[in-house]
């Protein structure tokens, strides 16, 4: 893809304006919001320097709905919204694939993550996979706590103050329980 292929549009939401850029084979990234519009744009082209600002097209229209749903408190699910994965290395895609499947309101630790890799040692590596993460919101990287339900870090605007709020609009609470604390050991690690 040519980097003028690249599209951005910036969109209110209920926890101020965001951006998205897409190009022909899904999102590339997502911007949460800075402290306004004008910061919102400035950040995701420094990220997207040759993206063009243009109206969203009907599928991205769907994607922009889909996630300001999320955003009012809605169980929308962005699970199908393709991704552009290229450039993202291997481990991340298989971390990414994972922490899509989670659903608004539930969460899932690093650990469980890893384990799911077939590793629990990999637990650092999932929370750096966490913080390449170039679509926040779509591929939900703030429903991915630290042990014993403890936040952990995040890297969008506003940290971990940015993730407690997704969460809290999503219906999860970070010191809860996790996407499998209800099955047993054993279930857990089929899933």
């Amino acid at each position: 893809m040519n980097m003028t292929d690249q599209r951005l549009t910036i969109f209110d939401t209920a926890i101020g304006p965001c951006a998205i850029v897409w190009g022909e084979r899904g999102l590339m990234g997502v911007q949460i919001p800075e402290f306004s519009e004008a910061a919102t744009r400035a950040r995701m082209l420094k990220r997207f320097p040759d993206a063009q600002e243009v109206a969203p097209p009907h599928d991205i229209q769907i994607v922009i709905d889909g996630m300001r749903a999320l955003l009012n408190g809605e169980r929308c699910d962005l699970k199908d919204v393709p991704i552009d994965d290229e450039g993202v290395p291997e481990f991340n895609r298989r971390v990414y694939a994972i922490v899509r499947k989670v659903p608004p309101g539930q969460t899932i630790t690093y650990g469980e993550i890893a384990e799911r890799l077939g590793d629990r040692t990999l637990s650092r590596a999932v929370g750096q996979a966490m913080g390449e993460n170039r679509c926040p919101i779509v591929m939900p990287c703030h429903r991915v706590l630290a042990a014993s339900g403890k936040t952990g870090g995040f890297s969008a605007p506003g940290g971990v103050a940015t993730k407690l709020k997704l969460l809290t609009i999503e219906g999860a609470q970070p010191s809860g329980p996790t996407l499998f604390d209800d099955l047993p050991l054993q279930a857990r690690r089929s899933v």
